[in-house]
């Protein structure tokens, strides 16, 4: 059923999706969020997150319901979305969570498949093996084996026409996993979660998750969707769908609430030290600090789990938007301020900006240079390899920061970080981007290496560079040709 996902925006690898649930009879827009739903621990009741947060999908553990002597029967009497109260699309889990913790479970695959569709799941997921970041090259090799036997015997079971998951293991085995997803995308299999993922998270290693999540991408075709098992904190939404994840589930909301913390997209605080809150969801417009802090234990976690989920969807429908806009990669770039560790994933995905501008839009209505990273986006790796194919008029080419001088051929225009380009292009995107006036080193360093790779497409061009005192260390990557200082001259 490899057909329903359809793709209507790209954004570096983000992109806003409709996921069609047959049936659930609903078309589900991604990025998507899908609260965690524990039928014996509930914070905030299904038919609340339809109607308050307007929830389309949530997620709960199928394996959860199997084990239960409150809620077997009557799910599988009832079905999940009259017994939850719910009419958007229902994913479940199997139990693979409760076997990385116990490390056994009493189900197989074929059985708890066959349990999803009888209680009405829309999404189902086979019994696959999560495997702990760190694990050994031959445990994750041992492992993966046994979560892709679960997904070629998935294939077997007859669920009609609920969708069921494929997820990709691997640990941190990059190789492993871009395998995995390569070999996941060949089956008759619908949805592809990114499994074992929340330690990284629980200890601030973006920069491993996205690591993980581009070498799965690698693997699969561009109409896979993808979901990042376990990933619920706003603060990394833009991040992890620049890499190109579509679904994300979070349980973060409730079990955040119930250590009375707070979520931001800048970072978790602890109400107990909060004086105000710096949020203009109905919550926290309508009550103090102290006031929340006041009210008995479940009043207080039912407000702070509100709380948290409006910031996480608010979050994603601004993700959602700079989708649209073409600014993903700016709000990356905020969003990478909150937290030195969110710094290492953003410069771990621009390491992957080749991957990145595959998909990236050619024209955007904006480009802004705000940080050092900003001189990696695809957008400057598009312009450094189109320099390649940008015809030469003359023999001798002044490249210059200032303006056009008649000694020459032909004038260029610098742009750092861009570096060289004809000067009919500077009304064009993204070399109209803003840039400050006072530039990072290494907008300098990345202009210079596109005036290197022009002058190596050209050697028989005589080039001269005029700029305004560049440092040195962008100087020492040119290669021989005359240079003029313009700050000297002025």
């Amino acid at each position: 059923m490899r057909d329903c996902f359809e793709i209507r925006d790209y954004d570096a690898a983000g992109r806003i999706g409709e996921l069609t649930v047959p049936r659930a009879g609903v078309t589900v827009e991604t990025p998507a969020l899908l609260p965690v739903i524990n039928p014996h621990l509930q914070t905030v009741a299904p038919s609340e997150l339809e109607r308050e947060f307007g929830a389309e999908m949530l997620i709960t553990n199928g394996y959860i319901f199997y084990g239960s002597d409150d809620y077997r029967e009557r799910a599988l009497e009832e079905g999940l979305h009259d017994l939850l109260d719910f009419s958007g699309a229902i994913m479940t889990d199997s139990g693979s969570f409760q076997l990385a913790e116990y490390g056994d479970i009493d189900v197989d695959t074929p059985e708890i498949l066959q349990f999803q569709h009888d209680i009405g799941s829309d999404i189902g997921t086979p019994v696959d093996i999560p495997t702990p970041p760190d694990a050994g090259r031959e445990q994750a090799e041992r492992e993966l084996a046994a979560t892709e036997a679960a997904l070629e015997t998935a294939e077997t079971v007859d669920v009609g026409e609920m969708l069921v998951n494929a997820p990709i293991q691997g640990a941190t085995q990059l190789d492993l996993r871009e395998d995995a997803a390569a070999r996941a995308y060949t089956t008759d299999l619908d949805v592809f979660p990114v499994g074992a993922v929340v330690p990284l998270l629980n200890d601030y290693r973006y920069d491993e998750m996205v690591e993980i999540v581009a070498a799965a991408k690698r693997g699969l075709g561009a109409d896979a969707p993808v979901h990042l098992f376990g990933a619920g904190h706003p603060m990394m939404f833009a991040l992890a769908v620049a890499v190109g994840c579509d679904l994300f589930d979070s349980a973060a909301y409730a079990l955040y609430a119930r250590d009375d913390r707070y979520l931001t997209v800048r970072g978790t605080k602890q109400l107990a030290e909060m004086d105000y809150f710096p949020c203009s969801c109905p919550v926290c417009t309508s009550r103090e600090p102290s006031d929340v802090r006041a009210r008995p234990d479940d009043e207080r976690k039912t407000l702070l789990a509100r709380h948290n989920l409006h910031v996480s969807y608010a979050e994603l429908d601004r993700v959602k938007q700079a989708i649209r806009e073409g600014t993903l990669l700016d709000l990356v770039d905020e969003r990478a301020r909150s937290h030195p560790t969110m710094v290492d994933g953003y410069r771990a995905l621009l390491d992957h900006a080749g991957q990145l501008e595959a998909t990236d839009p050619v024209r955007k209505d904006s480009f802004f240079h705000t940080s050092a990273e900003s001189a990696r986006r695809p957008e400057v790796l598009r312009h450094h390899e189109r320099l390649d194919r940008i015809p030469i008029d003359g023999d001798e080419i002044l490249l210059s920061e200032g303006g056009a001088n008649g000694d020459f051929d032909a004038t260029w225009r610098i742009k750092p970080p861009f570096g060289p380009f004809p000067r009919r292009l500077s009304k064009t995107y993204p070399l109209t981007a803003q840039v400050p006036d006072r530039l990072s080193r290494a907008a300098y360093e990345t202009a210079a290496d596109g005036i290197a790779r022009l002058v190596e497409a050209n050697p028989d061009t005589a080039f001269t560079v005029a700029h305004f005192d560049w440092p040195e260390s962008a100087l020492a990557r040119l290669p021989a040709l005359s240079l003029v200082n313009l700050t000297e001259k002025s």
